[in-house]
């Protein structure tokens, strides 16, 4: 039973995409904001406002490393980092009151916050460079099996 189907590089292609668009967006606005007012505006909170959409493209990108058993440690701890990284990120930040915009709130309590987000920001970038390389091995396969067969 072979495991490199249609419906398995479509799951692929799903999640690559709805995890990347989160992550090219604020890169697409900074380019955007540059050109129009001449200063570059970057959101790296953008991944994390817009989580649903990179939580089912890291649950697809898995679920596919599981099918065809390849490269699932890797977006596996790589997903589970992020969601750790944003989970802490929102704890610090809620237990500091860095959200309430409090000046006294401890700036290494922001800091922290911040770097945990930029954390899971990179963490998804992991899981995103390791979802490429799962579309690049369906598609080898599919053609070294095409191949194969001729």
């Amino acid at each position: 039973m072979e495991k490199n189907t249609l419906f398995t590089k479509i799951l692929v292609i799903m999640g690559n995409i709805l995890l990347w668009i989160p992550l090219i967006l604020p890169v697409v606005f900074l380019i955007v904001s540059w050109v129009q007012r001449g200063k570059a505006l970057f959101d790296f909170l953008m991944p994390a406002e817009l989580f649903s959409a990179v939580l089912v493209g890291s649950m697809l990108l898995f679920w596919v490393s599981l099918r065809i058993k390849k490269r699932s440690a890797p977006v596996g701890f790589g997903a589970g980092f992020a969601v750790l990284m944003l989970i802490g990120a929102q704890g610090v930040a809620s237990i500091s009151q860095v959200p309430a915009g409090e000046t006294n709130s401890a700036g290494g309590a922001k800091l922290l916050a911040l770097t945990m987000i930029v954390l899971f920001d990179l963490a998804l970038v992991f899981v995103g460079v390791n979802g490429i390389i799962l579309l690049i091995k369906l598609i080898r396969d599919s053609q070294d099996h095409s191949e194969d067969a001729v």
